[in-house]
């Protein structure tokens, strides 16, 4: 069941709801854990790869590190991440909240993986059984041998709930839209750390 409110959600319900959730298998198979970081996605799955350059050299790649390590990829128009600090560690558990059509739809997720090398920071989650798809998406920064530094968003998922299947063209279009923004979210929160580093 995945709770679905008009208003936005009080602490006391999402700290009861996510502690309900943390001790739960993650939806989709054991032999997909981690399926982001191989290089074939799995079969029955729709696969997305998006990306976008964010600028170039060590100062942007620094600050887009630190804009996947406090979340600023999720568009906060209509998305909120609960706890907002949560950390970027294996196992955290953390909900997504999206409001669509006039409501808030609360999805968990598992970190099942992270990783911080010289040119790639991210880390991937996955879905638990209360959110509406099942899959996996991996979030990161990668900075290439000329310098850009890249976003970039994969994932593989399919309907998990009666509502996602019905409509899944509504909801691959709201993946679409949720790339685009998630974009725009990374891209605004890099230019701002670049004025505030050359203030």
């Amino acid at each position: 069941m995945i709770p679905i409110s008009r208003k936005m959600p009080e602490p006391a319900f999402l700290n009861q709801y996510r502690k309900s959730q943390q001790g739960k298998p993650l939806s989709y198979e054991p032999e997909h854990i981690g399926g982001t970081a191989r290089p074939k996605a799995p079969a029955g799955y729709d696969h997305d790869l998006n990306q976008v350059q964010l600028g170039s050299g060590e100062t942007c790649f620094k600050a887009a590190k630190t804009g996947i390590s406090e979340w600023a990829m999720f568009p906060s128009r209509w998305t909120q991440l609960y706890p907002q600090s949560s950390p970027i560690e294996e196992s955290v558990v953390v909900l997504v909240l999206f409001r669509l059509f006039g409501l808030w739809w609360i999805n968990s997720c598992r970190i099942v993986y992270t990783f911080e090398e010289s040119r790639r920071y991210g880390f991937a989650y996955g879905t638990l059984p209360g959110h509406v798809e099942r899959g996996e998406e991996c979030f990161w920064v990668e900075m290439e041998e000329d310098g850009t530094v890249w976003y970039r968003i994969r994932a593989f998922s399919r309907p998990a709930f009666w509502l996602t299947k019905i409509g899944y063209p509504v909801a691959r279009r709201f993946q679409r839209r949720f790339v685009r923004d998630s974009f725009a979210a990374m891209q605004q929160f890099v230019k701002t750390k670049d004025h505030e580093h050359n203030r």
